[in-house]
């Protein structure tokens, strides 16, 4: 969001954040897509929280030859075909781990995929996960945010909606206005405006031609 400040709100603050309901989460990945923006993804762990707000996200929505789901359930997606809310997690181009929420209902598959988030809490543990200062570099695309939030295959399944160390939380404060591009590094269905940011906000990926 323009004139936002990287980070203001983790300095000396313990965020509230209250855990979303399953019942707030649209039953469709492109209107879970939307939803997300602004919303707060959430890493627990025994070295502190960390914690950040969704500012890009992509839908892959069932029938999409561009997703995951496209060829029906595998021991490796299955968790791609449980109800919204549960997160998807894999390993990508061999270097990166990627995060997706479920999004439809239980044995559909579809998922929105979180490519970036705005740090908020705890951004020293994020510079030491991804060993840079540059707090833009922290969470700005999947595989970034991914390894900043220390997101690995131990979390694919995990209830997002839960208690436990990986969940999503309500916005702390409005969203700006939302864009709309296509998405990024397919080769399928590239036609598709299922890409989905908070205009203006530094830590959205991609080149900034599609960012308008």
């Amino acid at each position: 969001m323009k004139g936002s400040s990287p980070g203001k709100f983790a300095k000396g603050v313990h965020l509230r954040i209250r855990r979303l309901r399953r019942s707030e989460l649209p039953v469709d990945s492109v209107a879970l897509a939307r939803f997300l923006i602004g919303k707060t993804l959430v890493r627990e762990s025994a070295s502190g929280r960390i914690s950040g707000r969704i500012v890009e996200v992509e839908a892959y929505v069932p029938g999409d030859a561009a997703a995951h789901s496209f060829r029906g359930p595998t021991r490796a997606n299955r968790s791609l075909f449980l109800r919204r809310g549960h997160a998807y997690v894999y390993f990508a181009y061999g270097s990166s781990f990627m995060m997706n929420v479920s999004a439809e209902t239980d044995g559909i598959g579809g998922g929105v995929l979180i490519r970036a988030l705005e740090p908020l809490e705890g951004i020293a543990l994020m510079r030491r996960h991804r060993r840079t200062d540059n707090i833009f570099d922290l969470t700005r695309g999947p595989g970034r945010l991914a390894s900043a939030l220390k997101i690995d295959r131990r979390l694919d399944g995990i209830d997002l909606c839960a208690r436990g160390p990986l969940w999503l939380g309500a916005a702390i404060k409005p969203s700006g206005k939302i864009g709309q591009s296509a998405r990024i590094g397919i080769s399928r269905e590239v036609h598709r405006l299922l890409r989905f940011y908070e205009r203006g906000n530094p830590h959205v990926s991609g080149p900034k031609w599609l960012s308008p």
